[in-house]
């Protein structure tokens, strides 16, 4: 209520300590229709969230809808005002980090992409600060279901962000254009 009287932007919504929470799709799906995610657009949730929450319940979901997974570089280039203090160490926490890196490394490319120089040198600078900790483990990008095939394939065809990010996904910035006209 205090956000759609006040405008203010959704990142204002409290955020407390981070609890995993089995998500469907279209729970996901109407929180980004409800932000105004134009993928979503036509899909009403009860309420906003907070985008940085949203963005590391779904960096933790196990299996996550593709169409959900295009949307969330979308988080950071509208919501650069993010707590990306709590988004970090709760992605540290759950071991997310590589997850997280990749999206802002996307946001960063679609932000140089739409000529915003400045986001993408503000976003590139919160992927640099994740790269301490970048982890070994292979992991994909919410898509724990990938077959053994599928795994192969994308071991060859994924980019060379996702493949420094040790993350199986063919997911690139070039794909995502049609998510920020």
């Amino acid at each position: 209520m205090v956000i759609k009287v006040f405008e203010v932007s959704p990142t204002a919504l409290p955020l407390g300590k981070y609890e995993q929470h089995t998500r469907d799709e279209l729970f996901f799906k109407q929180a980004l229709g409800v932000l105004g995610y134009p993928g979503f657009a036509y899909l009403r949730g009860t309420g906003k969230r907070n985008p940085t929450e949203l963005l590391m319940e779904a960096l933790d979901s196990e299996n996550l809808d593709p169409r959900v997974t295009e949307a969330l570089p979308w988080l950071p280039v509208t919501y650069p005002e993010m707590d990306w203090g709590w988004l970090t160490l709760n992605a540290k926490i759950r071991d997310r980090q590589n997850r997280l890196a990749f999206v802002v490394a996307l946001a960063s490319q679609i932000a140089s992409r739409r000529g915003d120089a400045d986001l993408a040198e503000m976003l590139s600078k919160k992927v640099a600060m994740l790269e301490r900790s970048r982890l070994a483990a292979e992991d994909t990008l919410g898509r724990d279901s990938v077959t053994q095939s599928e795994r192969m394939w994308l071991r060859t065809h994924r980019s060379p962000e996702a493949q420094h990010w040790n993350l199986l996904t063919d997911l690139s910035a070039e794909h995502l254009d049609h998510a920020f006209r």
